[in-house]
């Protein structure tokens, strides 16, 4: 009892400790540049990707090749709701807001949510029935479908604004407090990339606790079982069809989310922003940090979007000693391959992996009877 309490007691202070930093990075990087409160507020949104993806693939055992057309959607949606593009290519939406489309927030996230999580279950529903390399195939084409769409939908009907994009996307602004503007609080001035940091870590709090909420509860152990043994559940009497559908629509909504915020942070979107490129760095982001682990998969997300930022300031060097003949870009890329290929190597389940996921991949004669231990090394 007494360890118990010891442990808790450390707990608490961890979160107490991380609470403070956590609050005062933003302020501290802000002394340095608003570039590097950019690189915070990017790694937060792919904190989200990464745990919407993380239901799909960590909980549910589906493969998803395709995230990244429901942060498109989520992105779009917001560009359209919160932009004068609408009223300037439709009359009938014109005359209906003569002052401007400008939706407020409590409107465009939950839009952006549920067109992104309808979109989640109409992925999930024809592929029931698909596992593995027939999944991954599958999911690849819808997020190869959504974008092409979005770079062709411009014709006969101005929906998308083709590859253009959709600018003068509005700033979040809720309670009287613009986000795209500086603001002041006790005479201290925080940017407005600060506050958006802001903002985004909240929306990762909320987002991690119905993750954990999620994976303690019946639907998470559902999933759970589906992933170890889909016909074993079946048995015992779980409905995998909606348990399946429900993963890819849960899912979904993490990145309709994330999706509208990059549109208000960035003030414009076009269908470059959502490659394949994308759904594989977030794919690799789940990977790399521990399929189904909270902590893994954020620490994952926060290393691999901040990764090349940094590695920005090691590949200018290594151009030089070539004497230029080799391409800045091209050598942060090989740098970012080599990390992921040597995190894999040494640590195959992960950098923080989950401590009952993932035994097979252990050497054999390893032991594994004090697995969190092992999860922390």
């Amino acid at each position: 009892m007494l360890m118990n309490f010891i442990n808790r007691q450390n707990r608490h202070l961890v979160v107490a400790v991380a609470t403070v930093l956590l609050l005062i990075l933003p302020l501290l990087l802000q002394t340095q540049g608003n570039a590097w409160v950019r690189i915070a507020d990017t790694a937060l949104l792919y904190v989200l990707l990464a745990l919407g993806l993380n239901i799909v693939v960590g909980y549910a055992g589906l493969l998803d090749l395709g995230y990244v057309a429901f942060y498109a959607l989520g992105a779009y949606m917001f560009g359209l709701l919160a932009s004068p593009h609408l009223t300037d290519n439709f009359a009938a939406v014109a005359a209906m807001f003569p002052a401007g489309l400008h939706m407020p927030l409590w409107v465009v996230i939950p839009a952006g949510a549920a067109l992104a999580g309808f979109f989640g279950i109409l992925l999930g529903a024809p592929t029931l029935k698909l596992r593995g390399d027939y999944l991954a195939i599958v999911t690849l084409g819808f997020g190869e479908i959504i974008r092409v769409f979005l770079n062709n939908l411009d014709h006969p009907v101005n929906i998308t604004n083709g590859p253009k994009g959709l600018n003068q996307i509005d700033s979040i602004h809720f309670f009287g407090l613009n986000l795209g503007k500086p603001a002041s609080l006790f005479g201290f001035e925080f940017a407005s990339v600060t506050l958006y940091y802001y903002l985004f870590l909240a929306l990762v709090v909320i987002s991690v606790i119905i993750c954990h909420r999620l994976e303690v509860s019946r639907i998470g152990r559902a999933w759970m079982a589906i992933r170890e043994d889909e016909i074993a559940a079946k048995a015992m009497g779980i409905n995998t069809r909606n348990m399946k559908l429900l993963a890819f629509g849960m899912g979904a909504t993490f990145g309709g989310v994330a999706g509208s915020m990059f549109g208000a942070f960035q003030g414009f979107v076009s269908p470059e922003s959502f490659s394949l490129m994308e759904s594989v760095m977030i794919v690799a982001m789940v990977v790399l940090g521990g399929i189904g682990h909270l902590p893994g998969v954020i620490l994952g997300a926060v290393l691999l979007s901040a990764l090349p930022e940094v590695l920005r300031y090691v590949a200018g060097p290594l151009q030089a000693m070539t004497g230029g003949r080799l391409d800045s870009a091209i050598l942060r890329q090989l740098l970012i391959a080599l990390a992921m290929i040597s995190v894999m190597l040494l640590r195959p389940r992960g950098l923080w992996p989950a401590p009952d996921h993932g035994k097979s991949l252990l050497k054999p004669g390893a032991p594994v009877a004090n697995e969190r231990s092992t999860a922390l090394n």
